[in-house]
């Protein structure tokens, strides 16, 4: 029986402002390694500890890669990246379901995420009132795709991988990752373009998998 629902964030209840920041990384940095491998080593060094400006972010994921990044090309990521922040909004049926699924369910906010925006977003739309529980790995310390990750989130939350349900966009880091620990997963797929079950396309369709 399902007692407690994880979100993720981008992607899942929160539409980025700018086309896949992540990608526009890559090639803004013209990184050359398959998509799996580069995502894990960038949420590594911008969203597994705290920064004081984005700058030292991308500065971080530069070094990460061994690309010495020029000031033209810092400011380039930056801007990007805070559009996508400033711009971002719930999708519009995220506080409708959050609202029903909140009389029933423990809910619990899961993400990679860097610290400079999610909690702007989170307070501009007043989304933390849903959330018994958040846990962001800029604040864990970790990423999704380690399995301590999860069993923190287990812990504190005092409950148990097969009395919760993810829901993500992300096969590798929402999917997969809460699957290893146990956990019943439904992936986000709103264009219908890739090959897993359960899926839905918007998020009205949760309470029927439940």
């Amino acid at each position: 029986m399902v007692k407690a629902i994880l979100f993720d964030f981008w992607g899942t209840l929160v539409e980025n402002g700018v086309w896949s920041p992540l990608k526009q990384v890559k090639t803004i940095l013209n990184i050359r390694l398959p998509f799996p491998e580069y995502v894990v080593r960038l949420e590594r060094a911008m969203m597994t500890r705290p920064f004081g400006a984005l700058k030292d972010a991308f500065h971080s994921v530069c070094n990460e890669f061994n690309i010495n990044c020029d000031q033209v090309t810092i400011e380039e990521l930056i801007g990007m990246w805070n559009k996508s922040w400033m711009l971002a909004k719930p999708y519009e049926e995220t506080e409708e379901v959050l609202t029903k699924l909140k009389k029933e369910y423990k809910l619990i906010l899961v993400s990679n995420t860097d610290n400079i925006g999610v909690d702007k977003v989170l307070e501009k739309y007043n989304l933390r009132r849903f959330f018994d529980h958040i846990f962001l790995s800029y604040d864990v310390g970790l990423l999704k795709t380690d399995p301590s990750f999860f069993k923190k989130v287990l812990e504190e939350s005092k409950i148990r991988a097969g009395e919760c349900m993810m829901v993500g966009d992300s096969i590798q880091s929402d999917i997969l990752a809460a699957e290893q620990v146990g956990m019943r997963a439904i992936l986000v797929d709103r264009k219908n373009s890739r090959e897993h079950q359960p899926k839905i396309s918007n998020l009205r369709e949760i309470e029927g998998i439940l």
